[in-house]
């Protein structure tokens, strides 16, 4: 499938998209939403792919949302407020403004382990992904932004992962002072989980992450990722009887089976990837 705003590759069982539009520092165009989301869908839907890495291009992850498509659906809503007897439909602003927020929520649901690389600008839709993301890992000048009650608008569709990630009072913090975080200050957060001096370093902790995660049962992860989302809203004692459940099941499938039996006899499970 042909691609104009990102880049796909997939090796080794990791799918890598590279937000690629260099010449605005990746801003997210609704063609960029439209292409990320059908990205996610294969990667999900093909069972060689273990984890998903989304990175951006000319250093930068994503400098938020393209300009041009928001004056578009201020243009359209306006045509649609000249002529209300003729054209009927949703307000096309609140529209283009939803379309980032689906795409922040299929991310946070994917059953797949999600990891972004952090470079430069991240703002607005690209925060949204850093803060849904499983890992995050950045290089240590890493600029994040949160304009928007800066310029008389608002984090609309990025608030409830920011609430999510940071936290209610941190998250409040930062959108009354339309803050901008360095990278010292979004590790001490845990908006990122490390922080790297350089290239080759973050390059070396990208793929020890990965590592991790290749060892780790297909399944088992996204079972698990399914239970802590539940975990996060829900009461201990909800959930002891569906725990347990599951438990059962992963016990008794065929890569729990592969996973125990391989360390009584010491060995790696057969979904390791081999060396060499």
């Amino acid at each position: 499938m042909s691609h104009t705003t990102i880049q796909v590759q997939t090796a080794q069982g990791v799918c890598t998209l590279t937000l690629h539009r260099p010449e605005v520092r990746n801003a997210m165009s609704l063609a960029m939403v439209s292409e990320l989301l059908t990205a996610l869908q294969a990667a999900e839907q093909d069972p060689s792919v273990r984890a998903i890495v989304v990175r951006g291009s000319g250093g930068h992850f994503c400098a938020g949302g393209d300009i041009s498509d928001m004056a578009q659906a201020r243009m359209k809503l306006a045509q649609m407020q000249a002529m209300p007897d003729q054209v009927e439909g949703l307000n096309p602003v609140a529209e283009t403004n939803a379309a980032f927020g689906r795409l922040c929520l299929a991310y946070a649901r994917s059953p797949l382990p999600i990891v972004t690389v952090l470079e430069g600008t991240v703002m607005g839709g690209g925060f949204g992904l850093a803060c849904v993301s499983d890992v995050s890992l950045a290089l240590d000048t890493v600029s994040f932004r949160l304009p928007e009650t800066s310029l008389g608008i608002i984090p609309a569709q990025i608030a409830p992962f920011l609430v999510e990630r940071l936290g209610y009072a941190e998250a409040k913090r930062l959108a009354v002072t339309g803050a901008k975080i360095n990278a010292a200050e979004a590790l001490t957060l845990r908006l990122v989980h490390e922080v790297h001096a350089n290239v080759g370093e973050l390059e070396g902790a990208l793929q020890r992450t990965l590592a991790g995660i290749l060892a780790c049962g297909p399944q088992a992860i996204a079972t698990t990722k399914g239970l802590l989302a539940r975990a996060r809203l829900s009461p201990p004692e909800q959930l002891v009887d569906d725990a347990a459940r599951l438990f059962a099941q992963a016990v008794l499938s065929d890569e729990g089976q592969e996973g125990t039996g391989a360390f009584m006899q010491k060995r790696k499970p057969t979904w390791v990837p081999q060396q060499g």
